[in-house]
């Protein structure tokens, strides 16, 4: 018996099989999972998705409340995978950014016209992305969909990789990847390491509609517990992301709506006039992590699975669209070549490509992340220097801001508009 789509494209219905063969399995079918899969799909590389998390509710407001910033280079990604009209509707582009430190008149102003007429990227509810994937992956001959469903047993050895689900349905492969998340249990059963550590701080997620209109200005405020960004969205709200010392956030969330809202507000300004807290609010521990290795036999991580890092700049979600458009140029060329897609040399060559990307991003937000959560004369008076100096000139400007568009470095061919 095969499995089916039903004609609800939010609602996937895995029945089971006795076995089927793909290329790449891919364990998690979320944020960085569902567009590699659908990269792939496209290109001609089967692949079988088996996620956890039942379609029916990943798209409801109350599953995450998270918006992601998708910068220029990482959103061709999504345009090139196909998943990009389903979003942009949903999306609102980022034409300005403001850092400031507190209190501090001295500041740090990105424009994106001193580039050209492109914005730095999108902000797009993390609900938006999964539902394009959602509506994607069957129109693609070469996807299959598992969810809600679980890997009972893996085994992976030089001949390919055979997954057996809780239902009985057996998966066969060539390759294996982990876009399973930070707590990635592809990751732990391969015995995988990771370098790990706690920030004390959490992140308060919610969406927030107001009065005026934000013109597509994201704001960066430091203050002394942690970055507090107001991040636009379609129409007059947006998605705020309020991080403070852990120690306080019990308290904060099991405050009233009024109360909650008032000492928001104390953070937030009147800038864009009344404020209201739009759905539930969410809470999310932060800490830094990556992997100590990128593959091992027959398998590859990508996205949260292989680095996590602090949302202070923004670059979770980029970083891990970047794995996607690297790794499905390795494999589709290795396809096309005829090559075995679980061969360890092409594993390795998708390891070099993002790793050191990767931890040059970690080790960039980190330090940010020290030097700006803390209130420290000294400290604070260096750093409100160098925003204002980096504000004067104009070279490093255009660098950065090129940078905070995805737009430095090796750029994989979907990252730079190119299908595979």
């Amino acid at each position: 018996m095969e499995g089916h789509w039903t004609t609800d494209p939010l609602r996937v219905i895995s029945m089971a099989m006795s076995e089927i063969d793909c290329d790449v399995l891919i364990v998690g079918g979320g944020l960085v999972g569902g567009p590699l899969a659908c990269a792939l799909a496209q290109a001609g590389v089967s692949v079988a998705v088996v996620d956890a998390e039942d379609p029916a509710t990943i798209t409801l407001p109350g599953f995450d409340g998270r918006a992601s910033a998708v910068a220029l280079g990482p959103q061709r990604v999504l345009e090139t995978a196909g998943l990009w009209p389903a979003i942009l509707p949903h999306a609102a582009p980022i034409k300005e950014i403001r850092v400031s430190d507190g209190a501090s008149p001295l500041f740090l102003h990105y424009d994106h016209l001193a580039l050209g007429q492109d914005p730095f990227g999108w902000i797009v509810e993390n609900r938006a992305i999964r539902r394009a994937v959602l509506e994607r992956l069957p129109k693609l001959e070469a996807a299959r969909l598992f969810a809600p469903a679980r890997i009972a047993g893996l085994a992976r050895d030089a001949s390919g990789v055979s997954a057996e689900l809780e239902d009985g349905t057996v998966i066969k492969a060539r390759l294996v990847v982990g876009a399973d998340g930070r707590a990635s249990k592809i990751r732990q059963d391969a015995g995988i390491g990771l370098t790990k550590w706690d920030y004390h701080q959490t992140a308060i997620v919610c969406t927030v509609a107001h009065e005026r209109p934000h013109y597509d200005i994201a704001q960066e405020h430091f203050l002394p517990a942690g970055p507090f960004a107001i991040l636009p969205l379609p129409g007059n709200r947006s998605s705020v992301v309020w991080t403070e010392k852990r120690s306080l956030v019990a308290d904060i969330m099991a405050q009233s709506d009024q109360d909650f809202l008032d000492e928001l507000h104390s953070r937030f300004g009147s800038f864009l006039g009344k404020i209201e807290v739009e759905g539930p609010r969410f809470a999310y521990p932060l800490t830094l992590q990556f992997a100590k290795a990128y593959s091992a036999q027959r398998l590859v991580l990508v996205g949260d699975a292989a680095h996590g890092m602090h949302p202070v700049a923004g670059q979770g979600m980029n970083m891990g669209l970047r794995d996607v458009a690297a790794l499905a140029e390795v494999l589709v060329d290795a396809k096309r070549l005829g090559l075995d897609l679980g061969n360890a040399t092409l594993l390795e060559r998708y390891a070099r490509w993002r790793r050191f990307d990767n931890l040059l991003m970690l080790g960039l937000t980190d330090v940010v992340v020290r030097l700006f959560s803390n209130d420290v004369a000294p400290i604070r008076f260096v750093r409100d220097l160098g925003l204002a100096a980096v504000n004067r000139m104009p070279g490093m400007k255009r660098f950065f801001m090129r940078h905070a568009m995805g737009l430095v470095g090796e750029l994989p061919k979907m990252m730079r508009g190119v299908a595979l």
